[in-house]
């Protein structure tokens, strides 16, 4: 089985738009080769999908979704390209499945390309920390970076996380399928996660710090 390089992801999402870990997918199915790989994406309509994601997507819904009896409550849009698909069934459904997501897996941001670039350099140096101070090799610990990495995309990311009534597939699986199955380009555009008294603690920690400093001062 020949060995699946970035290399070749990239010349295969280039090649297709599709997502890179379909793009991975593809060719470890395919023992590497890019042009069965592509048929393989093509079969499953993730190429078809891809290439539909450039068209504008201005119409869609916005949701709202309650969860234990009002702890947690989550406001999002999701954007297609007509208000004939936005008032489907199977349209609605999706976005009430991912206003469900986020009140479940709390996600940060929607993609990997919306995290800040400071973020990640952090992420990484704490990485490499935590690797160096575990005694890994140096040689090996950019991979483990890497790695850690990944997994931190997968739990922040929205549509990197596992569907949570599916958790074979992807969130970005599972919106390239409806955007193949409904024929148009779709996209989350953003959410917001509300939970009652989030931050409220912090907030009195902070309170009592200016207290005491006020004490100190007098």
């Amino acid at each position: 089985m020949a060995k699946v390089t970035a290399g070749m992801i990239k010349e295969l999402r280039e090649r297709t738009g599709a997502g890179i870990m379909d793009c991975k997918k593809a060719l470890n199915e395919t023992q590497g080769n890019v042009e069965d790989a592509i048929a393989y994406l093509r079969e499953k309509g993730l190429a078809a999908a891809a290439k539909k994601a450039g068209r504008i997507a201005a119409e869609g819904i916005v949701d709202a979704y309650i969860h234990l009896g009002g702890r947690v409550g989550v406001l999002i849009e999701v954007n297609c390209e007509t208000d004939f698909v936005a008032k489907t069934d199977a349209f609605k459904e999706f976005t009430r499945d991912m206003a469900m997501q986020v009140a479940a897996s709390k996600p940060e941001y929607v993609s990997r390309e919306e995290v800040p670039a400071s973020v990640i350099q952090q992420e990484k140096e704490i990485y490499r920390a935590a690797a160096l101070n575990e005694g890994k090799p140096e040689r090996i610990v950019d991979r483990i970076v890497d790695g850690r990495l990944e997994k931190y995309f997968q739990e922040t990311c929205l549509l990197e996380q596992p569907f949570i009534k599916d958790t074979d597939k992807t969130v970005q699986q599972l919106l390239q399928e409806l955007i193949s199955q409904l024929g148009e380009n779709i996209s989350v555009r953003r959410f917001a996660r509300f939970e009652r008294g989030e931050g409220l603690e912090k907030r009195r920690q902070d309170d009592w710090a200016d207290e005491v400093m006020a004490e100190l001062n007098k």
